[in-house]
């Protein structure tokens, strides 16, 4: 009588260092190290991590580095390239074990490391510790991973005290508690106070008289600088915000500020304290003012949509006030912070370009259905072309998925029946089973692609659309002709002559334009191609079109 076929068995399958120094086959490992902020203290410098791991990964059979990953960063934070960039190619399946020489190294915080422990679970990945063995497929072992994230979360918040605590006796005494130094000041190393720097404090006040005296703004002194040549402390040139911070920086009237510790006449100041104070007022009212113009979000209908020529930044909606009137522009964002020593896009009057996209929206709806015959025509024509390539694809990767299933099916038949044990079987079975959702993702994008034929819009919504854009130029808010220009724009570039070029979205047959009593929207956002062009490589989806307009002189 044959034997019934074994159930597979449910849920996932951690494995410890042990378990993998036994698989006869190669493991591929991932290292990340960290940079500790008490290194002087410690022996976890990044060079003294690579050298524990290194070694460690050679003492254990079958095990080769692929991977290298290091962050000078926090342990209180997620937030790390690196450790990002671990996670990114954990779930791509590009390692097997990623490898620290502590928990700690990892994170700091026990809600974090259990979060990160979860994505590598999820991933297919082992997460090991060089000094600390655990075995995570057991009670016992989980429960000690999260009882050494206690303890790192406890020394990170001794660490974080005793920094605090030496940097606050350091500015009670009057001297820079630490961390960068104020431009305009170099740091005395036998008394650790702020002296003036020799070459920048001539600057720092020229700053200063530039905001109060001359009453220029704080891009406007950023924009003096970079065409002066001058470039901050780092090297980089200035930008306004770099110059704000200056201006609010109690340093320069000799003052040392850190958290609620506050010491008057510390050190030699840059700035009289009646030069600082009518900075600070300065910078109060024109704070007020500003907030009252942003006050409406719908007064720049085509922030973010205008991409730079010059350094591909997006444009973003700015004000110049003049003698008798405000004047409203689109400005390249790398211009508008760092003036033309950032860039030299050109700037846009806003008016004037506001209205000519959407006049270009209104003419070319005037005018669609025949542009769009012939677009849907050529998107069809592609369609078929690579129907027959794409099934065939199709019918390739699910017989890949069903070949990828039957060995996952030996494997626990194997196991179950005593031939094979788990630290051969069970990292198998979990390569496979990675396998077979990548192949099913690429299977569902294919069977997509095969559903989205190219289709005109519904009847009656170039006619819609016609008869809003109409309302909206002729009477709408403000409100509405920025909502009807993020409906119905995709993208606005700008050539090397400056014309201004609007490319628009066109409703496709599952995703487009709602026009009701509440106004216009999106239904789903819009993908596909542009210039006209459409299609693409097999199992791109193109439910929407999108047309480039003709150039807007401007």
């Amino acid at each position: 009588m044959p034997s019934a076929t074994p159930k597979p068995r449910r849920g996932k399958r951690r494995y410890t260092s042990t378990a993998l120094g036994r698989e006869p086959g190669l493991r591929r490992i991932a290292i990340y190290t960290r940079r500790s902020t008490d290194d002087e203290h410690q022996p976890f410098s990044i060079d003294a991590q690579l050298a524990a791991l290194k070694n460690y990964i050679k003492s254990q059979p079958g095990w080769t580095l692929v991977l290298e990953f290091s962050d000078d960063a926090s342990g209180a934070t997620t937030e790390r390239p690196d450790l990002q960039r671990a996670l990114r190619a954990a779930k791509a399946g590009q390692y097997d074990v990623l490898l620290v020489v502590r928990v700690d190294r990892f994170s700091r915080r026990l809600s974090d490391l259990l979060d990160l422990l979860h994505e590598l679970d999820e991933a297919g990945v082992a997460f090991c510790s060089a000094t600390e063995p655990f075995d995570t497929s057991t009670p016992i072992g989980r429960m000690l991973v999260q009882l050494l994230g206690v303890f790192a979360e406890f020394e990170r918040e001794t660490i974080i005290d005793r920094v605090i605590n030496g940097m606050s006796t350091k500015a009670g005494k009057g001297k820079w508690p630490g961390g960068t130094r104020p431009y305009g000041y170099h740091v005395d190393r036998d008394t650790q106070k702020l002296v003036p720097h020799p070459e920048e404090a001539p600057i720092l006040r020229d700053i200063y008289r530039l905001y109060t005296q001359e009453r220029l703004g704080t891009r406007a002194i950023a924009t003096e600088l970079n065409q002066r040549g001058v470039r901050n402390r780092t090297g980089k040139p200035w930008s306004g915000y770099t110059i704000a911070r200056i201006l609010d920086n109690p340093a320069y009237a000799g003052d040392i500020a850190y958290r609620d510790v506050y010491v008057t006449d510390a050190h030699t100041p840059l700035i009289d304290r009646s030069t600082f104070n009518t900075a600070r007022d300065i910078a109060g009212a024109r704070a007020d003012a500003h907030t009252q113009r942003a006050a409406s979000p719908s007064e720049y209908h085509l922030t973010g949509l205008i991409t730079c020529p010059d350094c591909g930044r997006k444009y973003i909606g700015t004000a110049v006030r003049g003698r008798n009137a405000r004047y409203r522009y689109y400005t390249c964002f790398s211009r508008n912070r760092y003036g033309a020593a950032g860039c030299n896009g050109v700037r846009l009057a806003a008016d004037p370009t506001d209205t000519a996209v959407l006049q270009a929206l209104y003419d070319f709806y005037t005018n669609a259905h025949t542009v769009l015959d012939k677009v849907i025509t050529e998107a069809r024509q592609e369609f078929h072309d690579t129907h027959a390539d794409r099934h065939a694809e199709l019918d390739a990767i699910t017989a890949q998925i069903n070949t990828t299933q039957t060995a996952i099916d030996r494997y626990h038949t194997a196991f179950e029946n005593g031939t094979m044990d788990d630290a051969t079987a069970g990292p198998r079975i979990q390569e496979l089973r990675h396998k077979i959702t990548q192949l099913k993702a690429h299977r569902d994008d294919l069977a997509a692609s095969l559903e989205a034929e190219p289709a005109p819009p519904p009847p009656g919504t170039i006619e819609r659309l016609r008869a809003y854009l109409h309302h909206t130029i002729a009477e709408g808010t403000s409100g509405e002709r920025k909502r009807a220009i993020e409906a119905l724009v995709a993208e606005i570039r700008i050539n090397q002559e400056g014309r201004v070029i609007p490319i628009f979205k066109i409703p496709g047959q599952d995703a487009g334009i709602v026009i009701d009593d509440a106004g216009i929207r999106t239904a789903t956002q819009p993908t596909g191609v542009r210039n006209g062009e459409v299609g693409g490589p097999p199992g791109t989806r193109t439910p929407n079109l999108r047309i480039k307009s003709p150039q807007l002189c401007h």
